[in-house]
């Protein structure tokens, strides 16, 4: 998995427009963000009532996928509602976001601020349907339950909700990228070291040639770039699904 961690690389920064800093995880999450509406109308177009062609099969067994989800996870209060495309546009995104990795970008999901965006956004709803739920005064009444003193406690633990989703996202794809550049550099060790116990200047030229590093790391690859990509998104997705049906009380 080829991820900067080092920080978002900024690509353009506009002081006369406010201080608009356009960074590397910005673009990738905009080019993921094309490329997913693309395919989509690729996916979609000239559908028929009986599908003929392949890629309405698949467009149609992933919509039904997303709606058993959202049936199974969030509840029978939100069948045939919004959230089935907002649950599978976020699978998609972070997905997309953490394989563009395998192309040498910048996996806007190693940026900090990219995973707490969409938690953030997730929070929103999760108070909206707390709100929409018990109203106003019960979503207040709701920090001091069991009892009273428990208050502080229960609004740490409103805030804890956005933050955990972030940093179990955010965690998860950059240990990846740690664990990689860990067995890489390893493996670089043991060629040099294996390799330079040939005596004379052929050791010296062949040391050089990390020739373990080619193999074990491409079926890493498998599992961090795709497996694990796949499996934080939905991740991700179960755990919005969960806490927006438990606000509403489904």
């Amino acid at each position: 998995m080829n991820v900067d961690i080092s920080g978002p690389k900024i690509l353009l920064s506009i002081p006369e427009l406010g201080g608009f800093v356009l960074t590397e995880s910005v673009v990738v999450t905009w080019i993921v963000m094309l490329i997913l509406v693309l395919l989509c109308r690729f996916m979609t177009k000239n559908m028929q009532i009986r599908p003929q062609k392949k890629r309405q099969v698949i467009a149609e067994w992933a919509v039904t996928s997303i709606q058993n989800l959202v049936d199974n996870d969030m509840g029978p209060g939100f069948q045939g509602t919004d959230y089935v495309p907002f649950i599978g546009a976020l699978f998609a995104l972070s997905a997309g976001c953490s394989i563009s990795s395998v192309f040498g970008a910048k996996a806007p999901t190693s940026d900090l601020s990219t995973v707490l965006g969409w938690a953030v956004v997730v929070f929103i709803l999760i108070t909206y349907n707390k709100i929409k739920a018990g109203g106003f005064l019960g979503y207040l009444k709701g920090f001091t339950e069991p009892v009273f003193v428990m208050t502080p406690m229960n609004i740490i633990s409103e805030i804890a909700t956005p933050l955990s989703m972030t940093f179990r996202h955010f965690g998860n794809i950059v240990s990846g990228t740690v664990i990689t550049a860990l067995i890489y550099a390893g493996l670089s060790v043991l060629s040099s070291a294996v390799l330079g116990l040939i005596p004379g200047a052929v050791g010296q030229v062949v040391s050089q040639v990390p020739i373990f590093q080619f193999g074990l790391p491409a079926v890493l690859s498998l599992y961090f770039d795709f497996f694990s990509s796949f499996m934080q998104a939905f991740i991700f997705c179960t755990l919005t699904m969960v806490y927006i049906g438990g606000a509403a009380g489904n």
